[in-house]
């Protein structure tokens, strides 16, 4: 691509207050007023600070700027400029919301996060938002490190994280996430909680199962819920908060001799091919052909604690791939074991590709740290909480805003959809009495981001 004009001179002047940049808040924000996030917030969070008044228009003005791209405090400013004030009233100074967020104690963080299970109940009420959760709703924990530097943040302290395969300590904060999914559905957060770094990765982590099992049901999820997690939360506590809550769980477990007697215990005719990278499907005899198998038989694990529990442990066994040295060949196979104890009634095939699945918990961390936790900003821990949760208000309302544009940017990236439909530059113009967009001709989501316009300004539907 090249300049048309070729050699000749241009000029830049910042003069037109009837340009914004990201005219894709406007459906956005239709749709967060819609379900009254300012309303949930406000109705949740109790100021006690003057600098906490109106919770809930700070709230909205913090997603909203998050929506845009804004991944520190300073970046909220991105919400005033051009036309953005005929737009949208409650556009705050990015200093007033610091001072916002400053005013958080960890209580009033406990409070917001009750309010963002409000919205995520009121998204899903109102948008198509979880499809499929009447049969089956996935509910998945995990934990990341956030590396921040400097000695300032509280909470800040050494703890493990993986770089590029290795295992390293970084000093940051540690966010335990739980998040909604189902078979047709890309996933939502559920629940939230901040942790200091140091933190053990399944610190918290049967309160807040706990929480998003709740939150999925005034969801909407009135099929299974089934709770995954990797070995960090196969743990007493978290397996029996999934059982009074009347959810199913699969749970990776830590190796134990216990453990891999049983694993060795199984019977060689027992284990089954599995579909794995690399396997090849054999049209003779139904199978498939594959260094990865599976097999299960039944453990009790707990035994010596009052969370003891029996259930299915399924075992997935794949061949090691490291190269023997020339000479040195194995004379027999080495296999991996990963093992996962679950009450999942499906046949163990299946039952091993369901808690794989798991690992979509990673893509929702990939749009968090890609988003508005890049960062987080404050040096005090409870407004870091509180960021914390703001971001997985605003991964939800987005996550809304695609899925009513259309099936193309139901599961998309989070930053797809800002690129695509929020970020989009507009012109703003009054025609008879009527403020109109002006956007960009031959805009290729166009017919996209009309559909979502169109549905987040649609009149709300009617109660029975």
């Amino acid at each position: 691509m090249r300049l048309s004009h070729g050699s000749r001179a241009v000029d830049a002047v910042f003069d037109e207050s009837n340009l914004v940049s990201c005219a894709g808040l406007v459906p956005v924000m239709r749709l967060a007023e819609r379900v009254d996030l300012a309303g949930v917030v406000a109705r949740r969070v109790r100021p006690d600070l003057s600098t906490g008044a109106n919770p809930g228009g700070k709230a909205a003005a913090i997603v909203a700027g998050m929506a845009a791209g804004a991944d520190s405090i300073d970046d909220l400013d991105l919400l005033r400029h051009g036309g953005m004030g005929r737009l949208f009233t409650g556009v705050y100074a990015p200093s007033t919301l610091g001072s916002f967020l400053r005013f958080f104690t960890w209580g009033h963080s406990l409070q917001l996060e009750a309010a963002a299970r409000d919205l995520l109940t009121a998204l899903a009420a109102a948008t198509p938002l979880l499809p499929g959760a009447g049969q089956v709703t996935y509910v998945d924990v995990d934990s990341l490190l956030r590396r921040v530097y400097g000695h300032a943040k509280q909470g800040a302290a050494f703890g493990h994280a993986k770089v590029g395969g290795y295992s390293v300590r970084l000093r940051g904060l540690s966010p335990l996430v739980a998040t909604l999914a189902t078979p047709q559905a890309a996933p939502v957060i559920a629940a939230t909680r901040l942790r200091g770094g140091n933190a053990a990765s399944g610190r918290a982590a049967a309160s807040l199962v706990r929480q998003a099992i709740g939150c999925a049901r005034a969801a909407g999820a009135r099929g299974t819920i089934l709770v995954r997690g990797d070995s960090a939360f196969g743990n007493g506590p978290v397996v029996s908060a999934c059982r009074q809550a009347a959810a199913r769980f699969s749970f990776t477990l830590q190796s134990n001799p216990k453990l891999a007697a049983a694993i060795a215990a199984i019977d060689e005719q027992s284990w089954t091919p599995v579909r794995y990278p690399g396997a090849v499907f054999d049209d003779d005899t139904g199978a498939w052909i594959s260094d990865a198998e599976v097999a299960e038989t039944t453990y009790t694990a707990f035994e010596t604690t009052r969370h003891k529990v029996t259930a299915r442990l399924i075992v997935r066994r794949v061949r090691e791939k490291n190269p023997a040295p020339a000479g040195q060949e194995e004379l027999f196979p080495i296999w991996r074991y990963h093992a996962f104890l679950t009450d999942n009634d499906e046949p163990v095939v299946d039952a091993d590709l369901t808690h794989r699945g798991h690992a979509i918990v990673e893509q929702v961390f990939a749009d968090l740290i890609d988003g508005p936790l890049a960062h987080l900003p404050s040096g005090r821990f409870a407004a870091n909480a509180a960021w914390l949760t703001l971001a997985a208000m605003t991964h939800n309302l987005t996550r809304a805003a695609g899925v009513l544009a259309g099936a193309v940017f139901a599961k998309a990236r989070a930053a797809t959809l800002r690129r695509k439909l929020i970020t989009i530059p507009a012109r703003l113009a009054h025609r008879a009495r009527r403020l109109v967009l002006h956007l960009p001709a031959h805009w290729p989501w166009q017919d996209d981001w009309q559909h979502l316009f169109t549905a987040a300004h649609a009149p709300p539907p009617t109660r029975p």
